[in-house]
């Protein structure tokens, strides 16, 4: 019998210790604190790594060097003397930032904060936060959300400094409502506030406030924050929100929170009001969350899941004001309503065209 109990003594300091990470008077783990979930790991695997789901040290160095590269030259200081860009814009330094930024002078990396590597998580480096399907990318679309996607790029058009929607019975700078959430300040981009909450280009912090009854995950992006009911049952179905009714239960040591409720456009892309998503909190040690997550919504054809750890950071989540800075919506407007004049202008002199 000695012999045995040393046997198990031995084993249990081979393990991790459960009780070694921090809990709450109830005994529940205390995940409560502040995150940086910037990762270089994008949520889909790139094309060219196939069916590669782990890279290896020196292939995470790599892509930590180029990164480092390109984001050093482009939060070079810029020179105030410089002449305006030329007409359609200019290079940049990081061909994935291509858009209006690059095009015409945005902010430059000061900004940007995307991670320094690759997340590694079980012990190996990750090139998805995307785990299923097992080639690390989106399952394919459904018919509807096909349609979805269509439609979506029918709003897309090269800005030409035309009003190129003139003849359209509705343009996508008529009103406020036409422009994107993100825009607006109702919600951060890229699924930031979640659920799933994903990594984004800047304002990557997360803070987790538990109690026995509520978990709140305050968002550095737009502050959101979402309150995770703990124990309930989900509102009634028409009751819709832009961070849809979060309840939680506890698994063991694992959160489970169950999300449904959404309005018509969550902040995951694509995604409708009927999406789900099913969202487990765990802890690693004391200074590291395993996020895991899976989505559940009519634009695809089977659900899909990820993971990704969620490392504590000393930094503070400052408040994050939008629209009071936001001038630039008026100025998208007043710009679009020029645009028309002049189109206007130019048909009533030149009929033929």
């Amino acid at each position: 019998m000695r012999k045995l109990t040393l046997t198990l003594a031995a084993v249990c300091l081979a393990l991790p210790a459960a009780a070694d990470i921090p809990r709450m008077a109830d005994g529940k783990p205390d995940l409560s604190g502040t995150y940086n979930i910037a990762t270089l790991t994008p949520l889909q695997r790139p094309e060219h790594l196939a069916d590669k789901a782990e890279l290896t040290a020196e292939e995470a160095k790599e892509i930590a060097a180029y990164w480092q590269d390109n984001l050093a030259k482009d939060a070079a200081p810029s020179d105030p003397d410089r002449e305006a860009p030329p007409e359609g814009g200019v290079e940049i330094y990081v061909p994935e930032f291509s858009g209006a930024a690059g095009g015409v002078g945005g902010y430059n990396a000061f900004y940007v904060d995307i991670g320094e590597s690759n997340f590694m998580l079980d012990g190996a480096y990750r090139t998805s936060i995307i785990t299923s399907p097992a080639n690390g990318r989106l399952p394919k679309l459904t018919p509807a959300g096909m349609q979805r996607m269509m439609a979506m790029r029918d709003e897309f058009h090269e800005n030409t400094g035309t009003a190129w929607w003139i003849d359209r019975e509705k343009g996508p700078y008529d009103n406020p409502e036409n422009r994107p959430l993100a825009e607006r300040c109702i919600l951060g981009f890229g699924s930031t506030s979640g659920p799933p909450s994903l990594p984004v280009m800047y304002n990557n912090l997360k803070r987790i406030i538990q109690t026995d009854d509520t978990v709140i995950i305050v968002n550095e992006m737009n502050h959101d924050a979402r309150v995770v009911r703990m124990n309930a049952e989900h509102k009634p179905a028409h009751l819709r929100s832009w961070l849809g009714d979060s309840v939680g239960h506890w698994d063991g040591d694992t959160l489970v929170v169950d999300t449904t409720n959404f309005r018509e456009e969550p902040g995951l892309f694509m995604a409708t009001g009927d999406l789900r998503v099913i969202e487990r909190f765990s802890r690693i040690d004391e200074n590291t969350l395993r996020y895991a997550f899976t989505v559940e919504d009519p634009t695809w054809e089977e659900p899909w899941s990820g993971e990704f750890p969620w490392p504590a950071t000393g930094d503070k989540v400052y408040e994050y004001a939008c629209h009071e800075g936001n001038y630039a919506l008026g100025g998208i407007l007043r710009g679009a309503r020029i645009l028309e004049q002049e189109a206007l202008e130019k048909a009533e002199a030149d009929p033929a065209e």
